[in-house]
C-alpha cells in the first residue's frame, strides 16, 4: 500500500507533465531557408562592410556636430572591421543555429539599415514653437 501511495502521484505527474515538453520539430525546408539567409547575410555583410565608413561619418556628424568629422571615420573603420568579421563568422558557420535560431549576430542586420534619425536628447515642445514676428 505504501508503494502505491508513493508511485501513483509520481506516475500521475509523469503522465501529465510529458505533453508539456512536446514540440513540433521544424520542417527541413524552414531550416534550410534560415541557413541560406544566414549565409547570404554573412557574405553581404563582408562585401558591404566598407560602407560603414561613410555611414558612421554621416551619422556622427548629424548627431554630434563638427566633432563627427574626426570621430566618424574612426568609428566607421571600427564598424567596418566588426561587420566584416561577424559577416565572415556567419558565412562560415551558417549551418549552426546560433545565436537564437539563425538570428542575425549584428544589429542592424545590413549596413543599409539604421539610417533613421537618432535623437540624443528628448524632444521639447519649445523646439516647435515659432518666434513671434518682429514689429
Amino acid at each position: 500500500m505504501r508503494i502505491l501511495t508513493r508511485a501513483l502521484p509520481l506516475l500521475l505527474l509523469l503522465c501529465l507533465a510529458t505533453p508539456l515538453f512536446a514540440q513540433e520539430s521544424p520542417k527541413p525546408e524552414g531550416i534550410v531557408d534560415k541557413m541560406s539567409f544566414k549565409f547570404v547575410r554573412g557574405v553581404t555583410n563582408v562585401a558591404t562592410s566598407i560602407v560603414e565608413i561613410p555611414k558612421q561619418s554621416y551619422l556622427t556628424v548629424r548627431d554630434r556636430g563638427a566633432v563627427g568629422y574626426v570621430v566618424g571615420p574612426i568609428k566607421g573603420i571600427g564598424m567596418t572591421v566588426y561587420r566584416a568579421v561577424l559577416g565572415a563568422v556567419e558565412a562560415v558557420c551558417f549551418m549552426v543555429p546560433q545565436p537564437g535560431y539563425y538570428d542575425p549576430m549584428l544589429e542592424p542586420e545590413y549596413v543599409w539599415q539604421g539610417w533613421e534619425e537618432m535623437r540624443t536628447e528628448p524632444i521639447k515642445a519649445s523646439d516647435f514653437e515659432q518666434p513671434a514676428p518682429a514689429k
